[in-house]
């Protein structure tokens, strides 16, 4: 059986319990290169297998699942942060229903939610975002139609943007293009969340690129913009002693009839 696995952003102690139970147990891993941590890889028994995808295509790393599968051994698949963004594992787990080879899927901590514990940031403030945005710059590989940057720009909510640390100035130019965000939006750019050697670089949108290249961060970063950062929101409905819920009555209950 094969299992994919989330790694978590980062630090070791951040995979699920299942996840870790996983790799303890697994006769091989296939790990997603530089991405994951490789302190994970001390969960390995000692006779696992363990091999690098960054230096295998989607056909070999197939090969290595289906060897495993032959030899009865269970396969961890293991990808950073969680897997069902950016990671590439629909194409195969659409090839192992082909090929009638059994697997699950455990997720893991996005690095999205990593950057924002990093910040101490909330992405929907009450008053500010209720939506956040997660997406890409096109580059190497393009994004759909409708869905270039500065169109989703356009909304102002809170964003989180991925693979794009090496692009900065084109991410800015385009997070102005958008119209809703002005120079002075709170921005940030978080390398490496939840690693040791985490970096954290608070800007705005109209000195994201300086700051990036001032910091020498153009690769595994996200880039985080918004009101979101900043220092005004609304406080919280649910917790507001006015506010009637399901489980206590507040002062704005409508009075009983006598």
């Amino acid at each position: 059986m094969v299992h994919f696995v989330g790694a978590g952003p980062g630090a070791q102690d951040l995979i699920t319990l299942r996840g870790a139970e996983l790799l303890k147990g697994a006769g091989v891993i296939i790990y997603a290169g530089s991405l994951v941590n490789p302190a994970l890889l001390g969960l390995a028994r000692e006779d696992c297998r363990i091999y690098n995808s960054a230096e295998l295509t989607l056909e070999q790393v197939l090969d290595v699942m289906k060897a495993a599968q032959g030899e009865g051994l269970d396969t961890v698949r293991l990808h950073t942060g969680d897997p069902c963004l950016y990671g590439a594992i629909r194409e195969q787990m659409d090839e192992l229903d082909r090929l009638g080879i059994p697997w699950d899927d455990t997720p893991g901590v996005s690095s999205f939610c990593g950057a924002a514990a990093a910040l101490g940031a909330e992405y929907t403030l009450p008053g500010v975002s209720q939506t956040v945005i997660i997406t890409r710059m096109a580059g190497r590989t393009p994004v759909p139609g409708g869905e270039e940057l500065e169109k989703l720009a356009s909304h102002g909510a809170s964003m989180a943007i991925f693979l794009s640390a090496g692009m900065q100035e084109r991410v800015q130019a385009a997070l102005l293009r958008g119209g809703a965000y002005t120079s002075r939006t709170p921005a940030a750019i978080v390398y490496k969340a939840t690693w040791p050697e985490e970096k954290i670089v608070r800007c705005t949108v109209g000195t994201l690129a300086a700051a990036g290249d001032r910091a020498g961060i153009w690769k595994t970063a996200l880039i985080l913009v918004g009101g979101f950062l900043g220092q005004t929101y609304e406080r919280s409905k649910l917790y507001d002693p006015a506010f009637t819920t399901e489980f206590r009555q507040g002062t704005d209950a409508p009075a009983q009839g006598g």
